[in-house]
C-alpha cells in the first residue's frame, strides 16, 4: 500500500456516501455514521493494546508554549507572512532579510520550553519502551520542542530552525549558536517599522567545511519545495506498522502530511484527533478530542492500569 496516494476504493466509497445522502434524512444519517467519538474510556482501551503509536504533530502543539505560528490573521513578521519569506526565490533575492526572519525565530525558541503534551508524548515513548510498545513522533513543526522535551523516535518532515545547509556543497549541520553570526545579532526585530539590515551576504552565515565558506541557509522546507524523500520513507514505513494513530494539534490541510492520517485511518486503524476545533480530516477517525492538547493528551496518554512495568 502506498501512503501517499488515496485508494480506488476509499475514494470510491466518499462518493457513493454523497450519492446516497440525497435526501435530509440519508445525509443527516451519513454524517452521524462518520461522526468521531469523544470517549476517552474507549480510546483508552484502544491505547493499552497498542503495539506501535504513530503521533502526528503539528504548530498547535507548540502554541501552549508560546511559539508564534505566522498563519492566520496577525501572523506578520513586520508586514510578511511566512509564506512571503519562506522561499527559494525569496531568499534568492534578499537572503538578509530572510535570515533576519529566522534568525529572529530561532533567538524566540530559545527562550521556549515543551508542555505538558511535549512531555506526555516523551514521557509514553520512554514508557511504553520498556514494555517492547514503540511511539515515533512525525511532526511539521521546526522548533524543536520535542526534542526538548526528549522524544528520541522524531521524524521532522519540515527540517528544524536548527540546522543548517549549506547552498554551494550540501552540507547539513546541527547549529545552535547565538546569534547564529555576528552580524545578526540583535537583528530581526518583527516590529513593522524595522527597516531591513542590508546585511552583506559575506557577513551572513557562512559554512564551516574546510575550503566551502559557501551561504548557508536554514534546513527546513519551504514552501515551493519538495519534502526530503528519505524522511518520506521512513514515515511511509512507521505508518505502514502502526496500529494506533494521534493527529495533535494540526489544522490537517498542509500537505503531504494531512493525508497521513486519513491514510492510516482508511486501512481500518484507529486515528485519535486533538485539536482545538474539527478539520476537514475530522470525520474521517475513530476519536475526536477537542480542548488544548496540554489539557487532553496527558491523561490520553498516562499509565493505563493493565500496563505491566518492569
Amino acid at each position: 500500500m502506498c501512503l501517499f496516494q488515496f485508494t480506488a476504493r476509499r475514494l470510491a466509497s466518499q462518493a457513493h456516501c454523497g450519492l446516497k445522502a440525497s435526501s435530509a434524512k440519508k445525509h443527516k444519517l451519513c454524517l452521524e455514521m462518520a461522526r468521531p467519538s469523544s470517549n476517552m474510556a474507549d480510546f483508552r482501551e484502544v491505547f493499552a493494546k497498542a503495539k506501535h503509536i504513530a503521533i502526528i504533530t503539528g504548530a498547535g502543539v507548540s502554541a501552549e508554549s508560546g511559539v508564534p505560528t505566522f498563519r492566520g490573521a496577525g501572523g506578520f513578521w513586520r508586514k510578511w507572512q511566512a509564506q512571503e519569506l519562506a522561499t527559494p526565490r525569496a531568499f534568492a533575492r534578499n537572503p538578509s532579510r530572510v535570515w533576519e526572519f529566522y534568525h529572529y525565530r530561532r533567538e524566540v525558541m530559545l527562550n521556549k520550553h515543551p508542555n505538558p503534551a511535549h512531555i506526555a508524548i516523551a514521557e509514553c515513548e520512554k514508557r511504553l519502551s520498556k514494555q517492547g510498545r514503540s511511539v515515533v513522533v512525525i511532526t511539521q513543526n521546526i522548533d524543536e520542542l520535542h526534542r526538548k522535551a526528549g522524544t528520541k523516535h522524531l521524524l521532522e518532515i519540515h527540517g528544524s530552525l536548527f540546522k543548517t545547509r549549506c547552498t554551494s556543497c550540501g552540507n547539513v549541520a546541527a547549529n545552535y549558536k547565538s546569534p547564529i553570526c555576528p552580524a545578526l545579532a540583535g537583528k530581526g526585530a518583527p516590529d513593522p517599522e524595522t527597516a531591513d539590515a542590508a546585511i552583506p551576504v559575506e557577513d551572513l552565515p557562512q559554512c564551516e567545511e574546510d575550503g566551502c565558506n559557501g551561504l548557508l541557509r536554514p534546513h527546513v522546507v519551504w514552501f515551493g519545495e519538495a519534502l526530503d524523500p528519505n524522511v518520506l520513507t521512513a514515515v511511509e514505513k512507521e505508518l505502514d506498522i502502526c496500529d494506533l494513530c494521534l493527529v495533535v494539534g494540526t489544522s490537517s490541510v498542509v500537505y503531504p502530511a494531512a493525508m497521513f492520517a486519513p491514510q492510516v485511518s482508511a486501512r481500518g486503524v484507529p486515528v485519535a484527533e486533538f485539536n482545538m476545533e474539527a478539520t476537514p480530516a475530522t470525520n474521517r477517525f475513530r476519536f475526536h478530542f477537542p480542548g488544548p492538547c496540554g489539557t487532553t493528551l496527558p491523561p490520553a496518554l498516562a499509565r493505563h492500569e493493565t500496563e505491566i512495568i518492569s
